[in-house]
């Protein structure tokens, strides 16, 4: 079992992007970014001791209840680190930044608006938001789960 504290020669910590965090889903799709294979960046976890339970918790929580009810769902963003929060335009206080949050694909806006009922009624979560980008009317679902304080069941619709 790996713990997440070992250091590679190049002092970056070591860990198994394969990892599954639950049944359906991996430590690597936790971590992926276009925006990072589209530029060439790293999305560099450079503490993994935190971050990986973090994201185990938000798939256990949120993420595995919400594939039970629909089966597939693609994660667009989870976590970030600060260069590539940057990078996408992501708020400061972000938590993907915490891995916390994950965007979650939506073919359109019907689909969108299932995923956030079903959460809202069924599961916890800190944040539950409605997201557009106003260039194109692409839709996606952010959602949050923390363990550092009370959810907060926070729910709004954003055009960004």
């Amino acid at each position: 079992m790996n713990t997440h504290d070992e250091k590679r020669a190049d002092g970056y910590p070591d860990f198994n992007i394969d990892e599954r965090l639950t049944e359906h889903f991996t430590l690597r799709e936790m971590l992926y970014s276009y925006t990072c294979e589209r530029l060439g960046m790293i999305n560099r976890v450079d503490e993994p001791e935190v971050i990986i339970p973090r994201l185990r918790t938000l798939c256990q929580r949120v993420l595995e209840p919400l594939r039970r009810q629909f089966g597939p769902i693609r994660i667009n963003s989870g976590y970030r680190s600060e260069c590539l929060n940057y990078v996408v335009g992501g708020v400061p206080h972000s938590q993907h930044l915490l891995g916390e949050a994950a965007d979650i694909f939506t073919p359109d806006e019907a689909t969108a608006r299932r995923y956030i009922d079903f959460i809202r009624r069924h599961l916890d979560f800190d944040q539950l938001l409605l997201e557009r980008q106003k260039r194109t009317g692409y839709v996606w679902v952010h959602v949050s789960y923390t363990e550092r304080m009370k959810n907060r069941r926070m729910v709004d619709e954003l055009g960004v």
